[in-house]
């Protein structure tokens, strides 16, 4: 396991992150233990929450993720062996049973933070991200931008910066990050922080994979130049890249068969022909579509972390071997051939 710094702060974390969105839903709480004894066996040191997970959120098990994480800790006392990183929700449709009038201000990062706090049964929050932005904007897959400046709600991106700033202060978060994130907004977060003096976004989670490689066009080049890396997530964009669901395969408990609702990486006919593309060309190098796709993300310079979830051993072992899996020079090029024929299939 390969462990990369973070610049601007102290963070060395594994290549490989453990994404936990699936706790509390999929997976039972002994299942969890069982992925982070295995995952922190296996080197990864970085562990992914958010205080809406588990997905799909709902009012019954929302911070179900991180409970399940805090009792973890509690019972080894593995919390010096780990970076966790978690999230605060912003405003959305049906999201205010998670704090009545949500907003990404003061009262309502201060309220998430101890929340997470607790829940995850620690002191300090390594990483603390905005899951999305709190304004009109296109993240999750959206296209078709609607400019809507007149009549639009959204806390100043100061404002959400001097918050995060009073809990660097309190010692209950060591760095801040973003997630959903537009080239604009990650901008501005950097510029607001320099002229004000206050806390500057250390990384970015975005989703890449090979189906949506969006990233690299307004993004990456921030990532490089700026030194805010990408934390990847949906690298094996829901499972699609496995290739489970070509024709009309719905694997019993698999995700996709379970909440059809995801649909943004099997909903087109481009987008299944990009998965058996990709399928198809991992088989003829004789590797793992899935380990492919993942060491295709993890070999990236702007990626510092790649997210991985898996809602059995099994998946999370290939997952995690993905590690030993080399994007040869001739494998590049036929990925990228490939990348051309289906221009960005799922935004």
């Amino acid at each position: 396991m390969e462990y990369r710094r973070i610049p601007h702060s102290n963070l060395e974390v594994s290549e490989l992150c453990l994404g936990t969105m699936t706790w509390g839903e999929q997976n039972t709480q002994a299942e969890a233990f069982s992925q982070l004894d295995y995952a922190i066996g296996e080197g990864i040191n970085f562990i992914d929450t958010a205080e809406m997970y588990p997905v799909p959120p709902k009012a019954e098990t929302q911070g179900e993720s991180e409970r399940i994480i805090g009792h973890y800790l509690k019972k080894t006392g593995n919390r010096d062996k780990l970076v966790i990183a978690t999230k605060v929700s912003a405003p959305g449709p049906k999201s205010d049973y998670i704090r009545p009038n949500m907003a990404l201000d003061w009262r309502n990062i201060h309220q998430a933070v101890d929340a997470s706090l607790e829940r995850l049964q620690i002191d300090t929050i390594d990483l603390y991200q905005i899951h999305w932005p709190d304004r009109n904007t296109n993240f999750f897959g959206e296209l078709s931008y609607q400019q809507q400046d007149d009549n639009e709600q959204q806390t100043p991106i100061i404002e959400t910066l001097e918050a995060l700033a009073s809990l660097v202060t309190a010692g209950k978060i060591r760095y801040i990050g973003v997630s959903n994130e537009t080239p604009w907004g990650l901008m501005k977060y950097l510029e607001i922080a320099e002229k004000h003096d206050l806390p500057k976004v250390i990384s970015v989670q975005n989703p890449y994979s090979l189906l949506n490689r969006s990233f690299e066009v307004g993004m990456a080049e921030i990532s490089h130049r700026e030194d805010v890396p990408l934390l990847a997530y949906s690298p094996l964009a829901f499972g699609a890249l496995t290739g489970k669901y070509l024709d009309n395969k719905w694997p019993e408990n698999a995700r996709l068969t379970l909440f059809k609702r995801f649909s943004r990486y099997t909903g087109t006919q481009i987008a299944l022909d990009a998965t058996k593309a990709y399928v198809e060309l991992a088989h003829e190098f004789k590797l793992s579509p899935a380990q492919m796709s993942l060491a295709f993300v993890t070999s990236r310079k702007f990626v510092a972390s790649n997210i991985i979830g898996a809602t059995s051993l099994k998946q999370l072992k290939e997952n995690i071997d993905s590690i030993n899996t080399c994007i040869s020079p001739e494998l590049m090029v036929r990925l990228d051939e490939l990348a051309q024929t289906y221009r960005l299939p799922c935004p």
